[in-house]
């Protein structure tokens, strides 16, 4: 039985376009034969499932890249480097302008491309093989990180003869990529696809230029250090040279942070310094290293968390299902918030509240502040930078952190590593050894947060005053070792063995890494152990 076949005629009863296959639970691409008698098995996957917009998004940035081959030949070479306005930034080097006339003759030979339904062929070669065709094709970072792949075999997809290495499953032909657009930006381009809420429009191109410009500085930075992909991450652990690398990148990220405590030195009125960021970002460590910093600028700093303010639990709005919705704006007491900050600013001691979660109440305690002149108050939560949770607060008395954990590492040239993959293991770790939560629990309730990111974060990641990168080149060698156990726990009956499986195979192309040479205060403890602060 042909699962091309199966799913044309399976198409009418589905809204959005069927790109893959589970069958018997496992996940297949389409050109694939089974046996009839597992026809009841298969469950379509299409562009509004979580795998299938990965894959028409792995699959759009393949026609894009075989329509650079076809225009300009090796001449040109393009580098996928990171998440932005929905799409990708792509970076281009060689002899050529990338200005109107380059995208309007990439864009032409991607629509030739679709119109001409070039098959995406999957090829399998020995890994001798591999590292030949990659050194062949010029393509040096994906012939480094097979040399250290243990697999006697390796996948390639093959377009009309272009043949590359991806992270993931593609769809069969160039026919089912007909929504994307691409729109110069910077010095690149960017390639912006759907996402599975709307799989069949475009979204608007929303340049974040804030955060565009951490990406491009953290990059910048370690293409310094001559660590621009997950090879040359290889490279240095090999060499015997991690823990160098280890010390440099500590050291520049705590020139950052002293820097932003100098930039907010710098600024006497401000009283108030609001940090916010998605999930396993390290906020806890990095409000404490900041307070050290402000310290060293003469300042007294006092943490603050919001979660004390939240309303009691009986007054929590709830979800769509009926659950407790604790990221909401409306489950803190922005208005007791706002007053309390307000008298704060003006001199008054205020009492502050302690939330107790066992009772779901809040309590008084006696902590009682009082603002002095050199007094600034560190306030971390998920609406940090929503000025609706501090509507009372003039912006002047106002600094807003953004901090997140924006991947700079590569897998290869073609092949980046998402921001939410590497938080997500960060959070894994941690659950497991501080909440008692299986890395099956938290990959369940990862859409969940991921969700809550989406409303309540990075829609105001662009009004900070400052950006904070907290990933560490190293880190995802150094979680290796904590995060694989844990994912090797979740059964192939389990829903999250299809996420974990995944996250196995992405963890594979690193050397793992000890943490026994991290320092105290390296934000990676905060999820591994060991940190010298309470985190």
């Amino acid at each position: 039985m042909n699962l091309l076949e199966a799913s044309i005629e399976a198409q009418k009863d589905y809204s959005h376009k069927i790109v893959l296959a589970r069958v018997k639970g496992k996940l297949s691409e389409l050109n694939r034969e089974i046996c009839e008698s597992q026809k009841n098995e298969i469950e379509w996957v299409t562009t509004a499932d979580t795998s299938g917009m990965q894959t028409y998004r792995r699959s759009a940035t393949f026609l894009m890249l075989k329509a650079v081959r076809d225009v300009y030949g090796r001449s040109v070479n393009i580098c996928v480097e990171y998440s932005l306005s929905k799409g990708y930034y792509c970076s281009v080097t060689g002899d050529v302008a990338v200005d109107e006339t380059f995208i309007g003759k990439i864009s032409y030979r991607m629509k030739e491309l679709v119109d001409e339904c070039v098959p995406i062929n999957k090829l399998t070669y020995g890994l001798d093989e591999v590292i030949r065709i990659f050194h062949d094709e010029e393509m040096y970072d994906k012939e480094k990180l097979f040399r250290y792949r243990r697999a006697s075999k390796v996948n390639l997809y093959e377009m009309d003869g272009f043949r590359d290495y991806f992270y993931g499953y593609m769809v069969p032909d160039t026919s089912y990529l007909t929504v994307w657009k691409l729109f110069l930006y910077d010095k690149g381009f960017v390639i912006q696809l759907p996402e599975k809420k709307e799989p069949e429009v475009v979204p608007a191109f929303a340049p974040q230029n804030k955060l565009f410009h951490v990406l491009d500085d953290s990059t910048k930075l370690v293409s310094k250090l001559g660590i621009e992909n997950v090879g040359d991450l290889n490279d240095a652990i090999a060499g015997g040279q991690i823990n160098e690398l280890i010390l440099v990148q500590e050291a520049l990220q705590e020139k950052k942070i002293a820097d932003i405590a100098e930039d907010i030195a710098s600024r006497p009125e401000v009283k108030f310094v609001m940090i916010a960021g998605p999930s396993s970002s390290g906020k806890t460590t990095f409000s404490h290293r900041l307070s050290i910093q402000l310290r060293t600028q003469g300042l007294k700093p006092h943490p603050i968390g919001l979660d004390d303010y939240f309303v009691n639990r009986e007054n929590t709005p709830k979800d769509e299902d009926g659950n407790y919705n604790f990221e909401c704006l409306e489950a803190l007491d922005i208005e007791q918030f706002n007053e309390d900050m307000t008298r704060l600013l003006a001199g008054e001691e205020v009492e502050l509240p302690s939330f107790n979660f066992k009772t779901g109440r809040r309590e008084y305690k006696g902590n009682f502040k009082k603002l002095g002149p050199d007094d600034i108050l560190v306030i971390e939560g998920i609406h940090g930078l929503n000025d609706k949770l501090s509507h009372s607060l003039d912006k002047k008395n106002k600094y807003k952190i953004y901090i997140s954990a924006l991947t700079q590492l590569n897998i290869d040239e073609h092949n980046r590593i998402p921001t939410t993959d590497g938080r997500l293991i960060r959070r894994m770790v941690r659950d497991a050894r501080t909440r008692g939560t299986t890395a099956k629990g938290t990959i369940a309730m990862w859409d969940s947060v991921r969700k809550g990111e989406e409303l309540n974060i990075f829609p105001y990641q662009e009004t900070a005053d400052a950006m904070f990168n907290s990933a560490l080149l190293y880190e995802l060698a150094v979680l290796k070792p904590y995060a694989e156990p844990a994912l090797f726990g979740i059964r192939p009956e389990e829903p999250e063995y299809e996420e974990a499986k995944r996250l196995l195979k992405f963890l594979d192309y690193f050397l793992a890494v000890g943490s026994d040479e991290l320092p105290k205060n390296s934000i990676i403890r905060e999820f591994v152990g060991g940190s010298c602060f309470k985190v």
